[in-house]
């Protein structure tokens, strides 16, 4: 194996020094300096390079004793990422900055047909783009909920959309880079990169909303799997003579555990004729409707044995869980932790179970972090 060349070195020194800006901002090129283990002179190379690059701006000076006052830098809030979550229902595109900092989002109803979608995702886009005639945008980054390849969407049951090119007609039509991720895995990334999770090696988020999405980081790394199927976990059956499930199977976990699982057990209760949302069911179980609040107890039971799979099979530190449900996490997480507890392996251990009580902003910030990771992540190849 060849040693690295002094560019890749550069590279990594570059990026060190651009996490340590991002994460510790202000921050003074001689704490750069201490925390990277750099020499002086190359923090200054480094953060001039970034300051031409207008990655990185000098903010206020500091005091000391004597000697020099340090200036500190920061993150340039001028340049931006365009992010789009597309959801079964409902499609969100906002213009967030370098740290993650939503300044506009709008929602649209998500359209019956991909190219219809495209479309109308290109119009505002290029809207965006109209009015951030001083600001740098790095690029776009798209949340699915799905699995793509290559820019195709291939998996995509509960948004039902068959196999398109999402990635090409955006380029095309914008010039910037689009960049794509399965939901649960931007949700992956918005907790390392903006929760301060780095410290946490192995961890697994589980979405829940009109199914089941897990995302998985494995000894630091997100695990894609062959043609980026990895963590499909909400297709899994659970029972194969349970309820049919949108990807053809049956008795998936996700029939069993999401939001509308949650509601067909509360309409197969009552004589309710149907046009609640999850929403509605949350807010009816705190006004003590039985019906719901056993409706929402199954599917906390379900939700805990289908995540007995996640640890047995990845033991993963800690366990993430983004979803309106969070909103009751008194109501569900004793009910899944009881579940997950009660079939642990010898010598294993009930993984922390975490809600995410983020509003729903986990996906969209996962797509910052993604199109972000190409300037501030590991190189991912090493010349030898």
């Amino acid at each position: 194996m060849g040693a690295a060349s002094s560019d890749v070195a550069r590279d990594i020194n570059r990026r060190i020094v651009l996490n340590l800006i991002r994460t510790r901002q202000p921050i003074s090129r001689a704490d750069l300096a201490r925390a990277s283990g750099l020499q002086r002179s190359t923090i200054s190379l480094i953060v001039e390079e970034l300051a031409q690059e207008h990655w990185v701006l000098a903010g206020p000076t500091g005091r000391l004793p004597r000697g020099r006052r340090p200036t500190f830098l920061r993150l340039n809030d001028d340049r931006v990422i365009i992010g789009i979550d597309i959801r079964p229902t409902q499609i969100t595109v906002a213009l967030a900055d370098v740290n993650g900092r939503f300044t506009s989002q709008e929602v649209i109803a998500t359209p019956a047909d991909p190219a219809t979608a495209v479309k109308a995702l290109i119009q505002r886009i290029q809207a965006i783009v109209g009015s951030c005639r001083e600001k740098k945008i790095e690029g776009i980054g798209i949340s699915l909920p799905g699995r793509s390849n290559a820019g195709h969407l291939v998996f995509a049951p509960n948004l039902k959309w068959g196999d398109f090119d999402i990635r090409s007609p955006i380029v095309k039509a914008t010039g910037l880079e689009v960049e794509m991720e399965n939901a649960a895995n931007a949700c992956v990334l918005a907790a390392v990169w903006f929760d301060r999770m780095e410290s946490c090696r192995d961890l697994v988020v589980v979405t829940v909303s009109e199914g089941i999405g897990t995302g998985i980081l494995t000894n630091g790394q997100l695990a894609r799997g062959f043609n980026n199927m990895a963590g499909e976990f909400g297709h899994v059956p659970l029972d194969p003579h349970g309820p049919p499930c949108g990807c053809g199977s049956r008795g998936c976990w996700e029939v069993f555990g999401s939001n509308r699982a949650a509601l067909r057990y509360y309409h197969e209760s009552s004589s309710h004729s149907g046009g609640l949302s999850f929403q509605d069911l949350l807010s009816l179980a705190d006004q003590g409707d039985v019906r719901a609040v056993r409706a929402l107890e199954t599917m906390a039971h379900y939700l805990g044995r289908g995540m007995r799979m996640i640890v047995a099979g990845l033991a993963p530190e800690r366990i993430i869980v983004v979803g309106d449900l969070t909103r009751s996490w008194n109501r569900f997480g004793p009910v899944i932790e009881s579940e997950v507890r009660a079939q642990v392996l010898p010598g294993g251990c009930v993984p922390l179970l975490i809600p995410a009580h983020e509003d729903g902003m986990a996906r969209l910030r996962g797509t910052v972090a993604l199109v972000l990771q190409k300037h501030f992540g590991a190189v991912r190849e090493v010349p030898v």
